[in-house]
């Protein structure tokens, strides 16, 4: 099985929260900043070279405006191509 970084789902979860970013008119500087994170936090979230744990993906849900149960249902019907 391929690293984590190099499967679908990887590109899938990228993808989500990089448009959830935007519908919430937030700068990658703008969350990065509300988590109390580098400037370059979020620019490495999205380019998939940092990955998050459990709890700061639910820390980012939150500044993004939805819950994590949201992302996570928006997450497998993107993967079952809904």
């Amino acid at each position: 099985m391929p690293k984590t970084i190099y499967r679908r789902e990887h590109a899938v979860l990228l993808s989500l929260l990089k448009k959830y970013r935007k519908a919430a008119g937030l700068t990658q500087v703008q969350c990065s900043k509300a988590l109390n994170r580098p400037q370059s936090f979020m620019s490495d979230v999205e380019g998939g070279t940092r990955r998050l744990d459990i709890v700061q993906l639910r820390d980012l849900c939150e500044v993004l405006g939805l819950s994590l149960p949201e992302l996570i249902t928006e997450f497998e019907k993107s993967l079952s191509g809904g």
